[in-house]
């Protein structure tokens, strides 16, 4: 007895302090971007064009294709990840094929992101003749995304309770009904979660839009899908490796604003998910 409480301790504390020191690694990062690119983040940083060969100036286009590509991505993987999640979670079969479709999501999720970036070259910009354009760019970063999408929202309609389903046909709804109505709704928390992930990649990735959309200066801002446009990822690489006598500040200021992007749609996210599953205790 003695020995199985000793264990069960010895487990916990391993658990405990592998968590904090993931937690002391994740601040540690921030806190160093905030102290290197702190000093670079100003009015002028954040709205002027970037100018003398992006030594000096702000980065607002890098932070507006940004923003048009996560938005672009949003729109493409999310409704395309959802419904794909419904179809595995509620109408396919448990058979060798969905045991396939499956297997192949995983593995699309194992697969580099440079593959992506070339397949987007080779069909999105040339296949299709949509050219380096945020579309092409939004489009393959959806593709990238969409595993953790289907995972995501896969995994969060299966922790709703066939209490629900039940319930619901007993009463006469059909199972569309059922789907839009009862579970979407209860799975939604989670839905969410796989879509900050997704942000969280798509907005970081510099491969697949420097094959699809990137440009390495662009003062204009984009007017158009079909436009190419700059963004903070590729923008930080263009500063640490083609431009010469780069200040360390804007370098260290870009990817502080990239991360501040980042974590700034996670907490909305997270406002989201709390509300949502505040409503749900509410109701129950």
């Amino acid at each position: 007895m003695r020995k199985r409480i000793f264990i069960q301790k010895f487990f916990y504390i391993l658990l405990l302090l592998t968590t904090f020191i993931v937690v002391i690694f994740v601040f540690g990062i921030i806190i160093y971007l905030i102290v290197k690119g702190g000093k670079a983040i100003s009015w002028e940083f954040l709205s002027e064009k970037p100018s003398n060969g992006m030594r000096e100036g702000g980065i607002l286009p890098a932070i507006i294709g940004t923003l048009y590509l996560v938005l672009g991505t949003l729109i493409f993987s999310l409704p395309i990840g959802i419904f794909s999640a419904i179809y595995l979670n509620e109408y396919a079969k448990k058979n060798r094929l969905t045991r396939v479709i499956r297997l192949s999501i995983v593995n699309m999720a194992g697969v580099p992101s440079v593959i992506f970036g070339l397949f987007g070259l080779g069909f999105f910009v040339i296949f299709l003749g949509l050219g380096r354009s945020i579309i092409s760019g939004s489009l393959t970063l959806a593709l990238l995304i969409l595993p953790i999408v289907i995972t995501s929202a896969e995994e969060a309609l299966k922790n709703v309770p066939d209490t629900y389903r039940n319930a619901s046909l007993a009463l006469g709804a059909t199972k569309w009904q059922t789907i839009t109505r009862i579970i979407l709704p209860q799975a939604l928390p989670g839905i969410i979660t796989g879509a900050v992930l997704g942000i969280g990649r798509a907005a970081g990735e510099t491969a697949p839009i420097l094959f699809t959309v990137a440009v390495f200066y662009q003062p204009n801002l984009p007017k158009s899908i079909f436009n190419q446009a700059m963004a903070l990822p590729y923008h930080l690489f263009a500063l640490i490796t083609q431009v010469a006598d780069a200040p360390e500040d804007k370098k260290w200021g870009t990817a502080l604003v990239l991360l501040i992007l980042v974590l700034f749609f996670s907490v909305i996210a997270a406002v989201i998910r709390t509300r949502l599953r505040m409503k749900k205790r509410v109701r129950l």
